[in-house]
């Protein structure tokens, strides 16, 4: 039988507290970032602007928008070292959480399209790119911007030999028992 002890308890509930915590924030700038795309994108559309670059430039927009709120809001305790290698890696997972969201409109519109016409329907190409795609993006973006972009910060190292010796690295910050021990 699983040992259930009250401390096992407390922690599972605070980490799937944490996890709520960092799904919410994620989900709150991902929204801000979607309706930003959606009115730039039309904007552009209404000023005459091509197609393709009007999509570009509001993803892009958008894309950073999400990139800031997601570094100073959702992770914001997580670790933050070079922003331009962040900034990048998080727009290259984006573009792949895009790639999940076209191949499953592919999928549903050319590929099984070609069985079943009625999946070559706007209502199905809705469904298929803008609900079970984003959806699916969505899933992978959270997952790989939480494991790659904005990484957890390393668990602290226990003490050596040095440290207890007066020599603490530079990460170690002065307590109240570090400075009785060292007196």
């Amino acid at each position: 039988m699983p040992d259930t002890s009250p401390t096992q308890l407390t922690g599972l509930r605070a980490r799937l507290l944490a996890l709520i915590r960092e799904v919410s924030k994620f989900g709150t700038v991902g929204g801000i970032a979607f309706a930003i795309d959606t009115a730039i994108f039309n904007v552009l559309l209404q000023a005459d602007v091509e197609t393709l670059l009007a999509k570009t430039i509001s993803t892009v927009i958008a894309t950073t928008v999400a990139f800031f709120g997601n570094r100073f809001w959702t992770w914001r305790h997580r670790v933050h070292s070079n922003m331009a290698r962040q900034y990048t890696m998080f727009f290259v997972l984006n573009a792949v959480g895009l790639g999940i969201g076209l191949s499953c409109l592919a999928i549903s519109h050319y590929l099984l399209g070609q069985i079943w016409p009625v999946l070559q329907s706007r209502v199905a190409d809705n469904i298929s790119g803008q609900l079970v795609g984003t959806a699916l993006g969505t899933l992978f973006r959270f997952w790989s911007y939480k494991r790659f972009v904005f990484r957890a910060a390393p668990a602290a190292e226990p003490p050596t030999a040095e440290s207890h010796a007066g020599h603490r690295p530079a990460s170690v910050t002065s307590t109240p028992s570090a400075v009785r021990d060292s007196a």
